[in-house]
């Protein structure tokens, strides 16, 4: 009898945490539709998606060991309602091979937070990423964190040699172009609002080029940082200078920073849906937007747009390089007018960022 109860037992608290796993799981999906200023702790869920899809596949397992093939269903339905989710970070297609990519027409446009070229000042990791660059025959370059250390414009004269066209934004934003650039803008977010208000160095810009006879807006966003390493690197100076860091307390600051970032990200995230609804051109969105797949900064800034990865990537999709952070936070979008043809990135040890190269068929 004791046996018996102790099975029943077992056996309800793996259907409680089955039911408690799948609606987080709900929650997680819808998250990224709730506007962090109102319901922070909703919009967080979807950070943790992964852990909870593979919650859900070990329950599977479980109620297969079990035999229990009505429970299966409860760890089954969010996992299938998760497909799309998990299309935005794999994709099981093939790569399209080069010779096929330049067979079709179109011009190849790039993302790259260069992270300052490491703030060297020599210019030769600038020269390697225009190399690069040339490789990918890259038509439009978008870079984020220039920041021109050197003063002298740095490589101005071999950029300008493959890219005759450019415009610089606010503080680190540039685009470079291959094509006549017609008309630019800059977005500065720090005319966001009162609800927004604080000192920040992101920004956003657009520029319109004309593509043989074709204007199309290339926007070039950068928006604001999580917080988190900063937090990290305060911490670890507090700790090497001897002063005391409660756990409680770096928690606290931690979940702080990445909030409130994420709120501030979500009005940058409008700013820009904003310029890509009143443009009377087709629009091409791209840059590092600092969140990952499904929150409400990526619903907000894809709008009605094409994610770039989901139409014809393949394989797995990050662009934070950094050691056990693999991310996918950098991205291009595109107007459903366009066509997508290839979408990819290139392991390149210049930052902490991978560029991200798409061609796309006007």
């Amino acid at each position: 009898m004791g046996k018996l109860a102790v099975y029943r037992y077992f056996a309800l608290m793996f259907l409680i945490i089955s039911i408690v796993v799948a609606v987080f799981t709900f929650a997680g999906l819808f998250g990224g539709r709730v506007d962090p200023m109102g319901n922070t702790a909703m919009a967080m869920l979807v950070y943790i998606l992964p852990v909870l899809i593979g919650a859900n596949i070990l329950l599977v397992i479980y109620w297969i060991i079990r035999r229990k093939w009505l429970y299966m269903l409860i760890p089954i339905i969010p996992i299938l309602c998760c497909i799309p989710y998990m299309g935005t970070l794999y994709q099981l297609r093939g790569k399209v091979s080069e010779a096929d990519a330049d067979a079709q027409k179109g011009i190849t446009v790039a993302t790259y937070n260069v992270l300052s070229f490491g703030r060297e000042t020599s210019g030769f990791k600038a020269e390697d990423i225009l190399a690069e660059m040339k490789r990918q025959k890259v038509d439009v370059f978008c870079i984020q964190e220039y920041e021109d250390v050197s003063g002298d414009k740095r490589n101005s004269t071999k950029y300008k040699e493959y890219f005759p066209y450019m415009v610089q934004g606010r503080q680190d934003m540039v685009i470079y172009s291959r094509y006549p650039i017609k008309e630019t803008k800059n977005m500065d977010f720090g005319d966001m609002g009162e609800d927004y208000a604080r000192t920040t160095n992101n920004s956003a810009m657009w520029a319109d080029i004309d593509v043989k006879g074709k204007v199309i807006r290339v926007i070039n966003a950068h928006l604001e940082t999580t917080g988190f390493n900063r937090t990290l690197h305060v911490a670890g100076k507090m700790m090497t200078n001897g002063q005391t860091v409660e756990n409680n307390k770096l928690i606290e600051a931690i979940y702080g920073h990445y909030t409130y970032g994420m709120v501030i990200r979500a009005g940058q995230a409008r700013m820009v849906a904003n310029e890509v609804a009143m443009s009377n051109v087709p629009c091409i969105v791209c840059g590092d937007f600092n969140d990952v797949p499904y929150s409400y900064t990526y619903h907000t800034m894809l709008g009605n747009l094409v994610d770039g990865f989901k139409e014809c990537g393949s394989g797995f999709m990050y662009t934070f390089r950094e050691p056990k952070k693999p991310f996918r936070i950098d991205y291009i979008f595109h107007d459903e007018k366009m066509e997508g043809i290839t979408y990819y990135t290139k392991d390149l040890s210049y930052s902490d960022h991978l560029p991200v190269f798409m061609k796309i068929a006007l």
